[in-house]
């Protein structure tokens, strides 16, 4: 979800203006995704590289994700949506935890949609974390060498249970993955739209879904026509 900076200095307003008007797109996002019968919608909202970033804005950023949860939790757990969060922990502030762990534990057995929210997530972050819990596994004879296939780190990372990303949406037209499900992607279709993201909207989801469509995934293999 990039562009929120550049959208508030395109109007002249704080960089925190962008940020809040990127939480009603987010809000929008999850609305649409549900009513477009999407079962999962991942959403990078705070990278592990974020923190380098003025301390005044990483706290607007904190601020602004508990008035998300607290504002937003009832709603997604009476549509039946379950909230997992994928990323490091060890190192957020007790009230950023609590209020992720709190989201977590509610939602636990709903159904209808899993929204994941990647919060101080990096995709080579969760790679060494995954890594060091199978060497731990290893290392005290719980698995053999041949058992460390990429099925079973797949076990091991933040993401096991969730499926792989069909389609990965990028905004503001850069054209990178940023450090974002590097394990996960390795089959995703790409679509990166020039809007910012306070300006994604119904119409720029739906138009992305459809050019997902559009494609022939062969996952190494040969395309429908050919094989026909």
């Amino acid at each position: 979800m990039d562009g929120n900076g550049r959208w508030a200095n395109a109007r002249g307003l704080p960089r925190s203006m962008g940020h809040r008007r990127g939480v009603e797109a987010v809000r929008e996002a999850v609305r649409a995704a549900g009513e477009l019968g999407i079962q999962y919608l991942t959403l990078f909202a705070f990278s592990s590289e974020n923190w380098r970033r003025p301390e005044a804005e990483v706290e607007e950023l904190m601020s602004l994700l508990k008035h998300f949860i607290r504002r937003d939790l009832a709603e997604l757990h009476k549509e039946g949506v379950r909230v997992r969060v994928i990323g490091e922990r060890e190192n957020l502030t007790p009230d950023i935890r609590a209020l992720l762990e709190e989201a977590e534990n509610l939602t636990r057995d709903n159904q209808q949609q899993t929204l994941v929210v990647a919060f101080n997530y990096g995709g080579r972050d969760e790679m060494a974390r995954a890594m060091r819990r199978v060497a731990e596994k290893y290392a005290a004879g719980e698995v053999e060498l041949d058992g460390l296939t990429p099925e079973y780190l797949d076990r091991h990372l933040d993401t096991a249970g969730i499926p792989d990303p069909d389609l990965i949406i990028r905004t503001s037209g850069e054209l990178r993955l940023s450090n974002f499900l590097l394990w996960q992607a390795a089959y995703s279709e790409f679509v990166f739209l020039p809007c910012l993201w306070p300006d994604f909207d119904r119409k720029a989801f739906e138009e992305a879904i459809a050019d997902y469509f559009s494609r022939d995934r062969r996952y190494g293999g040969l395309s429908r026509e050919i094989a026909s």
